[in-house]
Formats: structure tokens, C-alpha cells, sequence
């Protein structure tokens, strides 16, 4: 833990669910955190104040991140305030499932320009800002593997996030800075569990031979693990955090 207490990381989508419980996590193993969000202000600088109060080091920064312009000055906010970002975890992300026959274009520019065009413009301004030993930390999502019907928009964003994960692990090659992704299957944050019924929530949390739903924090430990000195060695890789159903 001590080898990360001058340690930045930014996660962005933070305010939330999994970001929120990957923002304590790690603030928890020593890393001063940068919790993005897009809208939610109170919910950022509510949990940036329990992280002070645990002892750690937190700073709320507003940005949309399919905004390149926004993303830049996340960066500079970052470095202004701290000296530099280690870390790189790229959350944010929505999700609006419909099958491609109904789709509309507002849905495919909007999760085109969040999930994609989002994380495109963060990995951008890490390649050539983040220190060298440091980590970025990608989420795509296990609908990559189960290509269930209504979620081919969806499942697109993270296919190509998947593939840029592996083709950026590449182009930073002699910079010491390993690019993962995780997917993580059906996980119980208010996203996921909004507008389904108990059955269909019994029924999805059984697909895992686990025979649960993920925790944010299960997803957060998995983070945790990519971002700290025990996965040093672990580098352009999909860590497919769902219980073992694909």
C-alpha cells in the first residue's frame, strides 16, 4: 500500500454503482482519487468527503467525457491539483438496449459518444500524460461474449473498447504502462436492477454458476488488483469479472 500513496488515479463515472465502489477501493489501498461525473455533483463531493473522512484523498472534477475539451481539463484539473495521474480507469458508460430493428439514431449517437468516443478520449490524454508505471484500466462488458438480443448497440461500444485495450498495450510499448479491460457480468447497482422484476432478476443472477449477482465491489476488488503491484505482469488483457457465466 505504501508504493501507491502518491499515486493519482482518475475513474471516471465515479459519482456511482461500480465507479463509486471502485473510487473507495482504491482510495482505500492508498491511491489519491479523482471521481469524475458527468451530472451527479452532490453524489461526487458527498462521496469525496467519506473518502477525506476515512483518511484518504479525494477531488470531484465535472466532465463529460464525450467531450474531448472536457476530458483535456479533467487532466489539467488532475495535474494541477495533485502533479500528475497514475492511473487511468475508464467507468463511464450507458446503456440503452433495443433491438437494432428499433433502435433509434439519438441511442446509437449517444452510447457512440459516451462509451466509445468517450474512452477514446481519455486513453488519448493518458497515452501521453500518464506517468510512466502507470495503469489504465478500460470497462467493457461480458454482452461482448453472450451477444444477447436488444443490447447490439450496446455490445458494439464494448467490442471496440476491447479492441483498443489490446492495440494501446501495444503503442505504449518502453513507456512501462500496462492497458487492461474489465467486463463485468450482471452486477446489483441501481442501473442494472431499474425496471426489472424480481423474477428476471433471480433468473439472470442464476446464469453464473455462482449463482449470484456481482457487488460493485467485486468489480472494484478486480480493479484493485490491475491497478496495484500484484498485476504488474498482466497487460492487454479482458478480465472477465461474471461469476463464470462465459
Amino acid at each position: 500500500m505504501n508504493e501507491n500513496i502518491s499515486k493519482v488515479a482518475i475513474v471516471t463515472g465515479a459519482s456511482r454503482g461500480i465507479g463509486a465502489a471502485v473510487a473507495r477501493r482504491l482510495a482505500r489501498d492508498g491511491f489519491t482519487v479523482v471521481i469524475n461525473y458527468a451530472g451527479d455533483v452532490a453524489a461526487a463531493e458527498a462521496l469525496a468527503r467519506d473518502i477525506d473522512a476515512s483518511g484518504g484523498h479525494a477531488l470531484a472534477a465535472q466532465a463529460d467525457v464525450s467531450d474531448p475539451v472536457a476530458v483535456r481539463q479533467l487532466f489539467d484539473a488532475a495535474e494541477s491539483a495533485f502533479g500528475g495521474v497514475d492511473v487511468l480507469v475508464n467507468n463511464a458508460g450507458i446503456m440503452q438496449l433495443a433491438n437494432l430493428a428499433d433502435a433509434d439514431d439519438a441511442a446509437f449517437d449517444r452510447q457512440i459518444a459516451v462509451n466509445l468516443k468517450g474512452s477514446f478520449n481519455t486513453l488519448r490524454e493518458a497515452s501521453t500524460r500518464l506517468r510512466a508505471g502507470g495503469r489504465i484500466i478500460n470497462f467493457s462488458s461480458s454482452v461482448v461474449g453472450l451477444l444477447q438480443p436488444g443490447y447490439g448497440i450496446y455490445a458494439a461500444t464494448k467490442a471496440a473498447v476491447e479492441a483498443m485495450t489490446s492495440v494501446l498495450a501495444k503503442e505504449l510499448r518502453g513507456r512501462n504502462i500496462t492497458v487492461n479491460a474489465v467486463a463485468p457480468g450482471p452486477t446489483a447497482t441501481d442501473l442494472f436492477l431499474n425496471g426489472k422484476s424480481p423474477e428476471l432478476i433471480d433468473r439472470l443472477a442464476r446464469l453464473a454458476p455462482l449463482e449470484r449477482l456481482g457487488q460493485p465491489e467485486d468489480i472494484a476488488d478486480v480493479v484493485a488488483f490491475l491497478a496495484g503491484a500484484d498485476g504488474g505482469w498482466v497487460n492487454g488483457q479482458v478480465l472477465r469479472a461474471n461469476g463464470g457465466i462465459i
